[in-house]
């Protein structure tokens, strides 16, 4: 009865799609896996999978690293309420405007697209930076906020899983130095650089984005009705009266600065040891606090006025904030009820050893869609792709390419996970718009990037 734990995502999908519905999915996707769960141990299974779900959601925030997450969606809230309403977003687009940095679509496209590739050192901190940075230029200029999401989505991870000098580097390794392997772990891992197509698709597809300035798909559709706006509701929200950029610069030169400082600490010295979850919230904590003083101190605004501007700043991410909490309740209970374990066992003995390593790249797509998580996916695959490495003398550096590459492909394309929706935070789109759009640019990388597996298994391993 193991195909059974697939249930839960496939229900969460089909309740996505009838009802446009996330947080309603997720919370019978969570029911369903606690009455799997709940079959396995009592007779009364309506009612435990009922008091499984509470204690399940519970249970989440037992994790530092989820309760700092939760935390970090909350105060990005307040953080942008700051900027936003300070007219520090509409200044410094006045400012970028005026001295011709994004003067067109294509400028403002480079300006996050450039922003994204810049800051790898954490991914959560690229998507905001990004974001938060660009909101204002994309409404200028009329592009959709699902094009927004969609760049810094598709440039955060890529870049951190391309460049390896960071948290995913370290944790990688971490995972790759637990086997005795003829190479040593670092030389594998830089070796995958050249064969994580998907990762290196997904730039090009942003590239591609920025230099011709066309979208397709569903996005076309939603920059067509944005067009057709004579007074955009989102426009006139974010570009407030401008004042002064530095309401907005000094928050986000001191999330940036911190963040640095903050890996180092945590890392004892070595910045690609921090601590990226640790990191970001007391970045973002600080970007609050500075953003605070300087509108305290400028005397426009009292402390009551900025308490109440920070907490209407929360409230209005709080529905994304949930959803946030739902996906990783979700994913733990499937993590106890062995999702991802069973996907995995696809990869078989029985397959043609040329088919081993795409394969190897589908079942990572497969489980970082269903649990939305790419890191959960890489400790999940990488102890199953390493033996086969050793028994089978596959090529070390493809084979962990493609477990990097389908953790990260199936991460983008996942509505449960929380890479998704920071980058629908940061950019200000809505959660399900911001899937659909991005969902044809996903598949067409990760098509692509399967093909590449293919073809590379047949040069490098023979038929």
């Amino acid at each position: 009865m193991e195909w059974l734990s697939v249930l839960p995502p496939i229900i969460a999908i089909i309740v996505v799609i009838w009802r446009k519905e996330v947080i309603l999915a997720l919370l019978v996707a969570v029911f369903t896996s606690e009455l799997l769960l709940a079959t396995k141990a009592h007779s009364n299974v309506i009612f435990y999978a009922f008091l499984g779900v509470i204690e399940r959601v519970v249970s989440i925030f037992s994790s530092a690293g989820n309760t700092r997450l939760l935390i970090f969606s909350l105060l990005v809230g307040a953080l942008l309420a700051y900027v936003r309403d300070s007219g520090g977003v509409s200044a410094l687009v006045e400012r970028m405007v005026n001295k011709g940095v994004a003067k067109s679509k294509r400028q403002v496209g480079s300006v996050t697209f450039i922003t994204g590739l810049v800051i790898f050192i954490e991914s959560n901190l690229s998507v905001l930076t990004a974001g938060i940075l660009s909101r204002g230029l994309f409404d200028k200029f009329k592009m959709s906020r699902a094009r927004l999401a969609f760049m810094i989505d598709s440039t955060s991870a890529p870049v951190c899983i391309l460049i390896l000098l960071n948290g995913w580097g370290a944790y990688v390794l971490g995972l790759l130095n637990n086997y005795n392997l003829e190479q040593s772990s670092m030389s594998i891992l830089w070796g995958t650089i050249p064969f994580n197509f998907y990762a290196i698709i997904a730039l090009l597809l942003v590239l591609y984005t920025v230099v011709s300035d066309k979208v397709h798909g569903p996005m076309r559709k939603a920059e067509q009705q944005l067009n057709k706006l004579s007074d955009d509701p989102k426009l006139a929200e974010e570009l407030v009266t401008p004042t002064k950029a530095r309401f907005m610069l000094v928050p986000l030169i001191t999330m940036i600065t911190s963040m640095f400082f903050f890996m180092y600490w945590t890392g004892n010295g070595d910045i690609t040891q921090g601590s990226g979850g640790t990191s970001v919230l007391y970045a973002t904590c600080l970007a609050c606090v500075s953003a605070y003083f300087l509108l305290l101190f400028s005397k426009r605004y009292s402390h009551h006025q900025l308490v109440e501007v920070g907490f209407k700043g929360m409230s209005e991410l709080l529905p994304l904030v949930t959803i946030v909490l739902f996906s990783l309740t979700l994913g733990a209970s499937l993590k106890e009820l062995g999702t991802g374990v069973f996907i995995a066992g696809i990869v078989g003995d029985y397959l043609p050893l040329v088919f081993v390593i795409p394969m190897l790249f589908l079942a990572g797509a497969v489980i970082s869609f269903s649990t939305g998580t790419s890191w959960g996916t890489f400790a999940i695959l990488i102890p199953i792709a390493v033996p086969l490495i050793q028994t089978l003398g596959l090529p070390p550096s493809l084979v962990i390419a493609a477990v990097l590459g389908g953790g990260v492909f199936g991460d983008h394309c996942s509505p449960i996970s929380d890479t998704t929706c920071v980058s629908a935070i940061a950019s200000g789109c809505d959660l399900l718009e911001h899937v659909k759009t991005q969902l044809p640019y996903a598949l067409f990388g990760g098509g692509f990037a399967l093909l590449g597996y293919i073809i590379a298994s047949i040069l490098m391993v023979g038929i």
